[in-house]
């Protein structure tokens, strides 16, 4: 016979607690299992809200930006990048991790001029995403670049992409079409359509 579990209480939203207080964990201990040039792997043991204990797997990442770049004539650029965890290229907005002391606005202008070549002197804030908050601690910072100058691409040396153009409407299709699936790329999006933004 299976166990039974209590259903989830439903709150209704005027009754949240806004400081998530009933739902926090607390950290008992913290474990480095593996440090990269990149990403830090931590496990954690905690004390949950009734009291018991776990395990807590989680990758640590420095935070990045991306972008929303809008060409003069209203076109998208975006990128075409092959990604190696899915052996597949994929369609994205240009986007990179922040470096030490950088801010994310910094970061997105930076890698705006790497990665397409363009530089921009209107900018807007998006907001931003946790884009896997069950096992990684990264925040991705969504811009808009408008009033786009070219000057010169300075990419790394092992960075291999090609920069597109696309129509809003060129993009909505492909993300109809399951051909865009990148998830800053999507929420990006989204959120530069619906107006949203300084």
């Amino acid at each position: 016979m299976q166990a039974r579990h209590r259903p989830s209480r439903i709150v209704a939203p005027d009754r949240y607690d806004m400081n998530g207080d009933a739902l926090r964990e607390t950290t008992i201990d913290s474990a480095a299992v593996f440090d990269g040039v990149l990403l830090h792997v931590r496990s954690d043991t905690v004390r949950l809200p009734n009291g018991c204990t776990t395990t807590r797997e989680y990758i640590r990442h420095p935070g990045a930006a991306a972008i929303v770049p809008v060409l003069n004539d209203g076109r998208l650029l975006l990128e075409r990048q092959f990604r190696y965890p899915h052996h597949t290229v994929l369609i994205e907005f240009p986007a990179g991790k922040l470096d030490p002391g950088e801010t994310p606005l910094a970061t997105a202008q930076r890698e705006l001029r790497e990665e397409t070549g363009y530089e921009a002197s209107r900018w807007k804030a998006l907001g931003k995403i946790h884009p896997l908050p069950a096992y990684s601690d990264e925040v991705i910072h969504l811009f808009a670049a408008e009033e786009l100058t070219l000057c010169e691409s300075q990419r790394d040396a092992d960075e291999f992409l090609e920069v597109i153009t696309m129509t809003v409407d060129e993009v909505a299709a492909a993300i109809k079409r399951g051909e865009i699936t990148d998830a800053k790329t999507l929420c990006a999006f989204s959120l530069w359509q619906s107006g949203i933004g300084d």
